[in-house]
């Protein structure tokens, strides 16, 4: 369905189980997970059926940023990480939802952090999963390095020193099968994505190539789960780590894999799963956001 979160302004929105469930006499508040999907440039469809597993613990809400897959399309000045973070909170208030565990994936995992910045007091928690706080370029080409060899770190630097379509061509036919250690279950899921390549040229030339999300993670107010993968080449684990740093020690958590890449969720879905339904399990929304120390 499509939500208008401001005037002329509409977000591809799907929602999967309820809010309020039976509980004996009465009605139970579960959570409300709010997926914030990768790219950019890409949509919603890449949590799909994954994230089924967790409809159960709570309801969960995806969506396409603005610009992005089944949204409407939007001027490129509106492409940046201020605008899709308050998005959030449009979003939340369209729909009713009040403190929700937002999840960003990759580059919705940039989304995610600046979100805390400028919104601390909303969520009840974050997850920021396989995503980084800066363009880490000297990293993830030692990565692609050591998964792909030469060929990888070079195709890799021509893109993310000069995004368009030719280096994107090659980035997909060299580097993007090292993005994870599992193969892909779903051979159909590819062509599901609604894809937006001028948003991704955009901000992988613009804005990702000077982005620096560390100083504001000091303002999280509330629970944070780090999520990264071992073999992940295109945010490597170290930046999930200066990520962790960042923030206020009584907030932070961190989860390592040692066998995932590119969102463990995908290479280590148990593992994975398992960490995320405990953190959301832990979270009281309830409970009052609390000073940062």
């Amino acid at each position: 369905m499509q939500i208008a979160i401001e005037p002329g302004v509409r977000l591809f929105v799907d929602i999967e189980g309820p809010a309020l469930v039976p509980d004996g006499p009465a009605l139970r508040e579960k959570p409300t997970l709010l997926l914030l999907h990768g790219g950019p440039g890409y949509d919603h469809s890449g949590f799909k059926p994954a994230f089924s597993r967790l409809a159960d613990l709570a309801q969960i809400v995806y969506y396409d940023h603005r610009g992005h897959g089944r949204s409407d399309r939007r001027p490129a000045v509106e492409w940046t990480l201020d605008q899709f973070a308050d998005d959030i909170v449009r979003l939340c208030d369209a729909l009713g939802i009040a403190r929700p565990i937002v999840l960003g994936q990759s580059f919705g995992g940039f989304v995610a952090q600046r979100y805390l910045e400028r919104h601390p007091a909303h969520p009840a928690a974050v997850i920021l999963s396989s995503t980084s706080p800066h363009l880490g370029l000297a990293r993830k080409l030692a990565m692609f390095e050591r998964l792909g060899g030469p060929e990888a770190r070079a195709v890799a630097e021509r893109f993310w020193t000069a995004p368009n379509a030719l280096t994107w061509a090659d980035y997909n036919r060299v580097c993007k099968r090292h993005y994870n250690t599992r193969p892909a279950q779903d051979g159909d899921a590819q062509q599901r994505i609604v894809f937006n390549e001028a948003i991704l040229f955009a901000s992988a030339s613009g804005e990702q190539q000077t982005m620096n999300l560390l100083p504001g993670l000091a303002n999280a107010r509330c629970p944070v789960l780090v999520m990264a993968g071992e073999q992940d080449p295109v945010c490597p684990i170290d930046d999930a780590k200066d990520i962790f740093a960042a923030l206020p020690a009584r907030w932070r958590r961190f989860a390592g894999f040692a066998h995932s890449g590119h969102g463990a969720w995908r290479d280590e879905p148990d593992a994975a799963f398992a960490v995320l339904r405990e953190f959301i399990a832990s979270i009281d929304l309830r409970s009052v956001h609390g000073p940062v120390p």
